[in-house]
């Protein structure tokens, strides 16, 4: 692996169709490797003898399950800044309206045990009923079955939840500019947030920080749940301060259509819960959407999350309670 591969990978993986040697050397003028076609086909040539990619006849390529395995694990230095960028692209890409309530809405992808399955659904069922989940509405598949552009691994049922992140976007497309700054933990006394326990900055990090708590065992949502105090995924954000009343309406309004997970402003220029903000900025915290994964991990029941999966129209989810009597009588 070298660079050009890399990002080669990368580009293959942003699409769902077959993509050509052509149109790769163009997508790569904006990673700024200018490469010719012939070349292009070379390092192709290269990958395909790796198993990183696999050529379908002359209409071009596409990446392996191996290719996106490789690509999450390889060059590390590459992917520094890869969640900020990552976030950002993704909100731009959210063509979710609240007033309809259609379009493409940010999913997390979570697998658990297929042998698993009926104690994990009843250990969310708890988590999906409370404000500290960002909507109930879920998309479950089994085995071998694709949610959006992720197909489930053989032997585990996947759980794709609304990702918090698809607010950057409902905001973005009311003209609200939303920076996310940390994914945290926060400490939550008799359902109010105390505290921030733990911060890991999304600039910078190859890795969504939220997994990272979840497998390092750092929440307690269960007992946020059942006792009102505990410990749970949240994420720390900022918007300029004239856009507060504003954005203040716009959450208002997506309480009123199901998204239901907490968000908490904070005061022009002043810290929330101790966190700075920029100049002319505003805090914003808002409740972490795998939350209910966090509450299974808990458990002692194995999970596997990609945050910010994948694009998914809103339309096709179901309520937790639907989708899960759905599926336990497929």
């Amino acid at each position: 692996m070298n660079k050009i591969m890399f990002t080669i990978l990368r580009v293959l993986d942003k699409h769902q169709e077959l993509v050509g040697s052509t149109e790769l050397a163009r997508e790569l003028l904006s990673y700024g490797i200018d490469l010719s076609e012939r070349t292009v086909r070379y390092y192709l040539k290269m990958l395909d003898e790796k198993g990183l990619t696999q050529v379908q006849g002359r209409k071009g390529r596409v990446i392996t399950e191996k290719g996106r395995e490789e690509l999450n694990h390889a060059f590390v230095s590459e992917r520094v800044n890869f969640i900020i960028s990552k976030i950002d692209s993704l909100a731009y890409l959210t063509d979710f309206s609240l007033d309809i309530l259609k379009g493409n809405v940010i999913l997390n992808i979570s697998f658990f045990p297929e042998k698993k399955a009926r104690d994990a659904i009843k250990i969310m069922a708890g988590v999906f009923a409370s404000k500290y989940v960002m909507s109930n509405m879920i998309k479950i598949a089994r085995g071998e079955e694709r949610i959006g552009d992720v197909v489930v691994p053989k032997g585990c049922i996947g759980i794709g939840t609304i990702c918090s992140i698809t607010l950057n976007g409902i905001f973005l497309k009311s003209g609200i500019p939303v920076s996310s700054r940390y994914g945290g933990v926060i400490e939550i006394v008799d359902g109010n947030p105390l505290r921030f326990t733990s911060l890991i900055s999304y600039e910078g990090s190859s890795i969504d920080p939220l997994e990272i708590f979840i497998k390092s065992r750092m929440t307690d949502v269960l007992g946020t749940v059942k006792r009102s105090s505990g410990k749970i995924l949240a994420s720390f954000r900022e918007i300029p301060i004239v856009c507060i009343n504003e954005a203040e309406n716009l959450t208002k309004k997506m309480l009123a259509k199901g998204f239901n997970g907490s968000i908490i402003f904070g005061k022009p220029n002043q810290p929330l819960l101790d966190i700075p903000v920029g100049v002319d900025k505003v805090g914003m915290i808002v409740v972490g959407g795998l939350n209910p994964i966090a509450a299974v991990e808990e458990s002692g029941i194995y999970t596997d999350s990609m945050a910010m999966s994948t694009l998914y129209e809103y339309s096709r989810l179901q309520g937790f309670n639907d989708a899960v009597s759905s599926f336990l009588f497929q």
